[in-house]
């Protein structure tokens, strides 16, 4: 019975042969169907799928149905707020502030508020009026020369080589029409984010592309010729990202073309390397010395580092590498382990690294306990699109945020989910050149001001109501959380409230005493291996970072 489809389809092809003879017209149906009676013989005798050996050509229906699956799920099935990873209803949001469309919410919302997990702001019955201005952060502490007046929330990094020409260009442009800043990404500093002048935050990664010898080191001699140019506003060193924590990445030698080379200063059309490690330094007090380094070179400009939190102790002793060394980072960005623009394993962006909203409460209360926040800012990256997750952001500590997959819906991103294949249909995640036209830069370049300019006008009109004048007053005590349909509790309840410096002071009184003791500010190996209450008595393993 399998194989009947196949042969009902062969006689019917035979019989539409044979009427050819009577009226050409039968070739309309003669052709197709040998087509798929060839296609059927094919399966049965070459096939590579078991499925396609026993069940020839009908299987080729469930394929279809499979690469169907998700676009019928996006636009049929699902509602609009499951999100996967992004809700209809979400996405549709940016792209009315994008058009410049008013984007009210009739009828009430359709969240369950009874759903572990609803979080909400609290407001106040002494409403402040609402601020005139967008609001901005002053970046750069004591050690640098040249601060940076930044918007509360930028482009996130995306590199040149994961975006096309185009993508890139509307980002830049649209910053600087909305006046903030565009982080590259670690695929360099390329002539496409040059071209509209637009604010730049240089983000250098392990490949160190763009700046980097012909065997991977760093070169500070390219790095300080292009980090001095005035287009650079500050310097960050990605230390991990939230799509793939911990894993180094390959651009394969069939997208390294001539352009991408030039940017990144590899070899054209062969296999570009991203290592998973840094080469210019193995231990904290090295990351901080590499980054006062950065900072020198750029002339003074704000440098700061970028990682999703993994081992806690590995942050602490970042935060003892301060004390020790008196390098005081400018920044810090914290980005969320729920994954990014980048394409990464399955368990990576899944399992691997710390949420957005633990990651960003925990440096908070690091930096706070170590005597540090007021010498160090804090940013946050991951899922933020609305003036309510900007707003979070703020409540649990971050100075302001970034945002990469917003940005990109407000190029007009539909979340196909092909992003690392090159075949975009939005033109965005691809080098494909005809792709790309479906980006005309001047018109994408106002979307992007369009959806920065209304999202940060929308954290203005909740800064508002809960009775404070800046989102630097926003505290933990403002954000509530349901845990279970008849609990709730406040961030201030759900994360630990540290008080200036008492990490240093009594850490034995802090959730963090033992991770405290477990830090070390020469390495990034735990100090107490096995960790207590691990329940394993293998002695120690001397590590290398």
């Amino acid at each position: 019975m399998r194989f009947l489809p196949l042969v009902a389809v062969i006689l019917l092809a035979v019989a539409a042969g044979v009427l050819c003879l009577l009226s050409l017209w039968w070739l309309c149906a003669a052709v197709p169907l040998a087509v798929l009676g060839s296609m059927g013989v094919y399966d049965v005798l070459h096939g590579k799928d078991p499925l396609r050996r026993n069940y020839p050509l009908t299987v080729r229906f469930r394929y279809l149905l499979e690469w169907l699956g998700p676009f019928m799920r996006s636009y049929i099935i699902e509602s609009d707020e499951q999100t996967k990873p992004f809700s209809r209803d979400a996405r549709f949001m940016v792209y009315s502030r994008s058009l410049g469309e008013g984007d009210p919410k009739p009828f009430g919302s359709e969240l369950d508020f009874d759903a572990p997990g609803y979080t909400w702001m609290h407001h106040s019955i002494a409403a402040r009026p609402k601020s005139e201005s967008l609001f901005r952060v002053d970046i750069g502490g004591t050690q640098c020369d040249r601060p940076y007046s930044s918007s509360v929330l930028n482009i996130s990094a995306m590199s040149f080589g994961a975006l096309g020409a185009n993508a890139i260009e509307a980002l830049n442009l649209g910053a600087r029409l909305g006046d903030f800043a565009h982080d590259t990404g670690e695929g360099g500093f390329s002539r496409y984010h040059r071209r509209h002048g637009g604010d730049i935050i240089w983000e250098v990664g392990s490949g160190y592309f763009g700046c980097r010898t012909k065997d991977g080191n760093f070169d500070p001699d390219r790095f300080r010729d292009q980090a001095v140019e005035d287009q650079v506003k500050m310097v960050e060193i990605k230390l991990s990202q939230g799509a793939k924590p911990g894993h180094g990445g390959m651009l394969p030698a069939a997208k390294v073309t001539e352009e991408i080379a030039e940017a990144r200063g590899v070899p054209a059309h062969e296999d570009c390397i991203s290592p998973n490690h840094h080469k210019a330094f193995s231990t904290p007090v090295g990351l901080l010395e590499f980054t006062a380094r950065l900072r020198e070179l750029s002339g003074g400009k704000p440098a700061g580092f970028k990682l999703c939190i993994g081992h806690p102790w590995e942050f602490l002793a970042i935060c003892k590498a301060i004390l020790k060394t008196g390098i005081y980072p400018d920044f810090i960005v914290i980005d969320g382990g729920e994954g990014g623009t980048g394409a990464a394993p399955h368990e990576l962006p899944d399992h691997v690294g710390m949420p957005l909203v633990d990651g960003l409460a925990f440096a908070q209360a690091a930096l706070v306990g170590s005597g540090l926040r007021d010498r160090v800012r804090l940013g946050a990256s991951g899922k933020v699109i609305s003036g309510f997750y900007l707003a979070r952001a703020m409540a649990l500590g971050a100075d302001w945020c970034n945002t990469a997959r917003g940005f990109m819906f407000s190029l007009g991103c539909v979340q196909s989910m092909r992003c690392h294949t090159g075949t975009c249909p939005t033109g965005i995640t691809t080098q494909d050149p005809v792709r790309q036209r479906a980006i005309i830069v001047p018109n994408h370049a106002r979307r992007v001001r369009n959806f920065h300019h209304a999202t940060v006008e929308k954290l203005t009109e909740i800064v508002a109501a809960a009775g404070v004048d800046h989102p630097s007053e926003l505290q933990p005590a403002h954000l509530y959380m349901r845990l279970t349909p008849n609990e709730i509790r406040s961030a201030a309840e759900l994360y630990p409230q540290l008080r200036p410096g008492e990490l240093l002071d009594a850490p034995e009184d802090t959730p963090f005493a033992q991770l405290w003791a477990t830090a070390d500010p020469d390495t990034f190996a735990p100090q107490l291996w096995p960790l207590p209450g691990s329940g394993r008595g293998a002695a120690r393993v001397d590590q290398q970072s």
